[in-house]
């Protein structure tokens, strides 16, 4: 299977805009918009990260869009984030999509978050090279209630 990044084209929105609304996806992932089925606000985010200085990527599995992935933020505060249509869990993709991305944007330190439970996501930051640093709590929309939340470094070099 071949794992590619390339910008985010307007036809990719649509597919993004199912993925988040896998309910089983979401509650994975835990931190989701208010309400996901919310096109209009979908819409409204998808603007603004396209206007800001995120670098944002669709991620494709042997040519057919699959996820997303992009850094963002302020410089030194920058944050990663990547979802994979959950058909595709399990496969490598969100490693190798993840492993492009950082070798695309090599600033760094770089921060990324997940939910406590999410062991999946996490083992993909680890096998990137971040490392946890701390636990938060945040208010989960796609489980309506505060859950734990880990937060991993991925530090300079030589750091």
């Amino acid at each position: 299977m071949e794992i590619a990044l390339r910008e985010v084209h307007s036809s990719d929105l649509p597919v993004f805009f199912r993925h988040l609304n896998d309910p089983v996806a979401a509650r994975m992932a835990a931190f989701t918009p208010e309400d996901p089925a919310d096109r209009d606000a979908f819409d409204a985010h998808w603007e603004r990260i396209r206007a800001s200085t995120a670098v944002t990527r669709t991620v494709l599995a042997d040519g057919d869009v699959v996820g997303s992935a992009a850094v963002y933020g302020e410089p030194g505060e920058r944050e990663v984030t990547y979802w994979i249509d959950r058909p595709h869990w399990g496969r490598g993709i969100a490693t190798a999509a993840l492993r492009a991305l950082l070798d695309t944007v090599t600033e760094r330190p770089l921060y990324a978050r997940a939910a406590a439970d999410n062991t999946a996501s996490l083992r993909v930051l680890e096998k990137c090279g971040f490392r946890a640093e701390a636990r938060a709590t945040g208010f989960a929309h796609a489980r309506g209630e505060e859950i734990e939340e880990v937060v991993l470094r991925l530090p300079g070099h030589g750091a």
